[in-house]
C-alpha cells in the first residue's frame, strides 16, 4: 500500500522539489498540494493522508497553529526556512522538521522513519483486527505486552517513545502519540493536549482547563478544550 502524501506550502517551488524527491520513491503517492492552512485543513478533514509535509511561514494561518488545529493528525514533516521553530516543532509531535533547501538524502532519512512508524501502526491493527478488540499489544523491553482497554487511564508522549499509564504499572513503547490514539475506539479515548491521550470514562473531574485522573492533573491543549468538554458533556447526559 503506497504512503498517501500532502504538501501544505505557499512557494510553488518548495512543492514542487518536495514532489521531484517523493517520484524516486515508488511507495510514497502525493494526492494533494496546497499553498494556503484552509484548504490543507479540509482535504485532511475529508480524506485519507498518512503523511503531510507543512510549511511555517504561510499567509493567514501559520503551520504551527495549522498543525495545532489537527485533532488526530496524521504524520507531518516541517518544511521551513527557519531554524527557530523546532523546538516547538517537535514538541508537536512531528516525523521531522527539514530546513530547507531539502536535499534528497535528507529527505530519504525522514521517510525511513515514516515508513517505520506506519510499519508498526499497521502491524498493531493487524493485530486489533485479528484479535477480540478490547485490547491492544505494545512492544516493551523486546516483549509484546497485553494491555486491556478498560485499565488504560492515559497515554502521555515522551518524544519518540510513549507512556501507557494504568493503574498497576506505565509501559513505554516506541510509538508517538498520533499513531498510537489512531488504534484506540474514538469513543472510548480522546486527545486532550499534544502530550496526552485519556481513557474518558476515567474521568473524575474537571478542574478549569484539567481534567483529573487517578489523582493526577493532565492539562487540556487550549485546540482540544471545547471538544473535549463537549464529548464528556454529551456523555454525561446520556448517561443521565
Amino acid at each position: 500500500m503506497k504512503t498517501k502524501c500532502a504538501i501544505l506550502d505557499d512557494d510553488p517551488l518548495a512543492i514542487k522539489i518536495i514532489q521531484k524527491h517523493l517520484e524516486c520513491f515508488e511507495h510514497f503517492e502525493v494526492i494533494h498540494s496546497c499553498n494556503n492552512a484552509i484548504d490543507a485543513f479540509e482535504f485532511v478533514h475529508n480524506n485519507s493522508v498518512h503523511l503531510i509535509f507543512v510549511d511555517i511561514n504561510m499567509p493567514m494561518v501559520n503551520g504551527i497553529d495549522f498543525i495545532k488545529s489537527l485533532q488526530n493528525p496524521p504524520l507531518i514533516i516541517i518544511t521551513t526556512s527557519d531554524h527557530e521553530y523546532a523546538v516547538e516543532g517537535f514538541e508537536l509531535d512531528v516525523v521531522d522538521y527539514l530546513i530547507k533547501p531539502i536535499s534528497l538524502n535528507r529527505l530519504m532519512k525522514s521517510l525511513h522513519k515514516v515508513s517505520r512508524l506506519l510499519s508498526l501502526t499497521n502491524k498493531q491493527e493487524d493485530t486489533l483486527h485479528r484479535e477480540v478488540e478490547d485490547h491492544i499489544f505494545v512492544k516493551v523491553d523486546k516483549k509484546m505486552i497485553k494491555i486491556f482497554f478498560e485499565d488504560i487511564l492515559y497515554i502521555e508522549s515522551l518524544k519518540d517513545y510513549v507512556i501507557i499509564k494504568t493503574p498497576a504499572a506505565k509501559y513505554i513503547t516506541h510509538y508517538n502519540l498520533s499513531a498510537i490514539t489512531r488504534l484506540l475506539p474514538d469513543d472510548l479515548f480522546m486527545r486532550i493536549h499534544r502530550s496526552y491521550t485519556i481513557a474518558i470514562n476515567k474521568i473524575k473531574a474537571i478542574n478549569k482547563n484539567c481534567v483529573e485522573i487517578n489523582n493526577k492533573s493532565l492539562p487540556m491543549g487550549r485546540n482540544y478544550i471545547k471538544e473535549v468538554k463537549c464529548k464528556i458533556m454529551n456523555g454525561a447526559t446520556t448517561n443521565a
